[in-house]
């Protein structure tokens, strides 16, 4: 064999290794944008140039709670003292949507961004390493998981507890934590009942589940909304995007709509807008 078919084998053996060798793993920089959603695979954040969010000003039946938030998230912005929080209850009255819209106002009023950092329920076991990343930064932070419930053999939890409350180094004093959930206590009713009738110790059974909620400074909870404050919620949309339809108009299709789903809520009432809004040629932009 000649010296250049050998070289010409090694070539093609270097570059069979080279498509081997594994992708460089992304390295995060919190600097550039001020939210992002956590890759746990690659403990990466992901930065998003543009959050999905409503204006504080549209929210309506909320008014307790967005107030509490509000001032819990600008407090913490300003670096004081604030609480975790969990904001839990009836179905699509605007959890998630008020977490990322009090991010959005606060930012807007300050000259240091908070960060809002998105990780999803079945990541949370990688919190600490994030948590790692983020103590190492002067920016201000807020974890956010959506939809965050355990099933009866779920010990995710404990990751969560830890870092919420325990461990020596507990939580960095720049993150804070903030949840949505269907349920006060993240877990179902029936789980509950459940562990308490087959445990040893039915008063102890689910202690350490249920005192995960202990954690959240702040308890938010939504409740289902009456008919007028549905209306409401439609006219502060219309309003907004300048939607062109009367009130003798929208009201009785709005009711309708409600009845085709068999519930009334903020998340109802944004899916008449949209429809709404492709009916009269409306941009919601």
């Amino acid at each position: 064999m000649s010296n250049e078919q050998i070289l010409a084998q090694l070539q093609r053996i270097a570059d069979s290794l080279e498509r081997m060798t594994p992708p460089e793993q992304a390295t995060s920089d919190i600097n550039s944008g001020d939210a992002f959603v956590w890759e746990a695979e690659s403990n990466w954040l992901r930065p998003i140039p543009k959050v999905n969010h409503v204006d504080m000003s549209i929210l309506h039946g909320i008014d307790r709670v967005r107030d509490i938030l509000y001032e819990n998230t600008l407090r913490f912005a300003k670096g004081l003292p604030a609480n975790n929080a969990l904001l839990w209850g009836a179905r699509g009255m605007g959890k998630s949507s008020l977490v990322k819209a009090s991010h959005a106002q606060v930012n807007s009023e300050l000259d240091t961004p908070l960060v809002l950092i998105e990780i999803h329920r079945e990541d949370i076991p990688s919190l600490p390493i994030l948590m790692q990343q983020l103590q190492t930064t002067a920016r201000r932070c807020i974890i956010f998981c959506d939809d965050l419930s355990f099933d009866s053999d779920d010990s995710t939890y404990k990751s969560l507890k830890t870092v919420l409350d325990g461990g020596l180094e507990g939580r960095p004093s720049n993150v804070l934590f903030y949840a949505t959930s269907n349920r006060r206590h993240m877990m179902r009713r029936d789980m509950i009942e459940n562990e308490r009738s087959t445990a040893i110790m039915p008063s102890e059974a689910i202690e350490e589940k249920v005192s995960l909620s202990d954690r959240f400074g702040l308890w938010l909870g939504f409740h289902s909304c009456s008919q007028d404050e549905y209306l409401e919620m439609i006219r502060r949309y219309l309003k907004h995007f300048n939607i062109p339809i009367s009130e003798e108009e929208f009201v009785p299709e709005a009711i309708e709509w409600t009845r085709t789903r068999g519930s009334r809520s903020g998340r109802v009432a944004w899916q008449y807008i949209q429809d709404v809004a492709g009916r009269t040629g409306t941009t919601l932009g």
